[in-house]
């Protein structure tokens, strides 16, 4: 059943069930712990950047040690290596960042890998790498944070998907898409499970973004019968608004639904693809 007040007397600015935040008191990180794995570069980066600005205390977490302790550095953030991979490594992460900032506020399961190959050539190696990495990841620290957020009373977990976890972006993707798929999944059903304790689960759904993964693809060789330049460049020419995204157009979308400004919100997915999806 749907409720709709009307013949309100509120002034203008004033709430029927909170009180009024300013769009500052909304977007205030100050004094919130803001967990980020794959964070060392492209868009978990530029998501590390946003919260640090907003005002968070900031872990970046990697396996590339090298360029995640550079970039921590940079922000005047924590760096903890985490292999998501390994149960034990994510729960060592959670037990690091909890030891140095006593709560976790803000959990992004941001780590993936997007190796091509189409699945009539494909090993069940190459098959469990990316559902370790991509989705069972996201389980194992949903699970193990969530046990942190509940004895604090609440907290926001965001999970990156991707346009594949709706629609196949292109032939050789099966293990990404099926990983991706199983994101979106669990972010809905875990959504459900932990929305009693206060604890809200969405996803983003990224098109084309132009990190240094991507980069990397306009070099490489061929995959799947396509040179993964042309690939990027096939799909680019398929985006309507014309241009790859960059991680700060994902960045800010993390920041909102982090944010108070989002507190309605849990079980969704929210897509920034340029308008890929519509043709």
């Amino acid at each position: 059943m749907n409720f709709f007040y009307f013949g309100s007397k509120l002034k203008y600015g004033e709430s029927i069930n909170m009180k009024h935040k300013s769009i500052q008191q909304l977007y205030d990180f100050s004094g919130k712990v803001a967990v980020i794995t794959g964070a060392a570069k492209g868009i978990g980066f530029g998501m590390a950047e946003r919260l640090a600005e907003a005002g968070a205390k900031v872990v970046i977490s990697d396996i590339d040690d090298k360029t995640g302790k550079a970039k921590a550095a940079v922000l005047e953030a924590e760096y903890i290596h985490a292999d998501v991979s390994d149960e034990k490594d994510i729960a060592k992460l959670i037990n690091q960042a909890v030891k140095k900032f006593s709560r976790i506020d803000i959990w992004i399961n941001n780590a993936g890998i997007f190796p091509s190959k189409p699945a009539l050539e494909m090993d069940l190696k190459f098959w469990e790498k990316i559902q370790a990495v991509n989705l069972r990841s996201v389980f194992l620290c949903s699970r193990d944070v969530s046990e942190v957020m509940k004895e604090q009373g609440g907290g926001v977990i965001i999970n990156i998907g991707s346009i594949d976890s709706l629609h196949p972006s292109r032939v050789g993707l099966s293990a990404y898409d099926a990983s991706k798929h199983g994101v979106w999944g669990f972010t809905k059903n875990f959504a459900l499970e932990v929305a009693p304790y206060n604890i809200r689960v969405n996803a983003i759904a990224p098109g084309g973004i132009s990190t240094e993964g991507v980069e990397e693809m306009t070099k490489g060789g061929i995959k799947a019968g396509v040179t993964e330049g042309d690939a990027v460049k096939d799909f680019t020419a398929r985006i309507p608004l014309g241009k790859l995204g960059e991680p700060d157009d994902i960045a800010m979308l993390a920041l909102y639904l982090a944010s108070d400004a989002s507190k309605y919100m849990t079980g969704s997915l929210v897509v920034v693809d340029g308008g890929y999806l519509l043709t």
